[in-house]
């Protein structure tokens, strides 16, 4: 049933059920804006993400995997154009080179970050250029594997004395949870996919 699921996903199927929305909503009070890339590409007519590892010298989310991206400043004219320049920052990839298809539902985490994600199809292979100082490697993970159920759980965690819910996906080591995780929920049910009881909507906050 994945399988069949996974092999129609085509890059007209994913521009199809992806809509660029060029005014997300703008961040509540008190939350840091920022703006991320979830980057696709494809390797033998199947379609991968790539992730980051962060190093443990950034000031949040230290050894995490996650979308590149950061926060948002004046200069940029709007979440895709943050998304797009940190990304240059972070792996060496120009924004020329990101073909923009949609935009994901922004997520608040406790750490205080307003993240607004955006599905982007990027040239593969490439010669990407690590920030040592913000990425200390990279993962390219098929996008089918995040469609099998038995990968995805939710469990507690405890941020400054508050204990909040968080979704969590685990394979053969990696582990990816808080807001990557539930931006990933998000694009698979755009996608037709819901292999997390919920999805997008589960009981995880961060």
């Amino acid at each position: 049933m994945v399988q069949k699921g996974m092999n129609r996903l085509s890059l007209a199927f994913l521009k199809s059920r992806l809509s660029l929305n060029p005014h997300p909503p703008e961040p509540p009070p008190g939350l840091q804006p920022a703006g991320v890339l979830a980057p696709v590409f494809f390797a033998d007519d199947q379609p991968h993400l790539l992730f980051t590892q962060r190093t443990m010298t950034v000031r949040d989310h230290r050894g995490q995997i996650s979308f590149p991206g950061g926060v948002q400043t004046a200069a940029d004219p709007d979440f895709l154009a943050t998304a797009l320049r940190e990304t240059q920052e972070e792996i060496g990839l120009a924004p020329g080179e990101v073909e923009p298809l949609g935009a994901l539902t922004p997520v608040a985490t406790v750490t205080g970050y307003w993240i607004t994600a955006f599905v982007g199809v990027i040239p593969y292979p490439h010669d990407f250029r690590l920030n040592p100082e913000e990425v200390k490697s990279l993962l390219l993970l098929p996008l089918a594997g995040f469609c099998v159920p038995q990968r995805w759980n939710s469990g507690d965690y405890t941020y400054h004395d508050r204990i909040v819910r968080v979704c969590c996906w685990k394979h053969q080591g990696t582990v990816i949870w808080g807001a990557t995780a539930r931006l990933l929920l998000d694009l698979l049910e755009r996608l037709g996919e819901n292999p997390f009881p919920g999805g997008k909507d589960a009981p995880c906050v961060d």
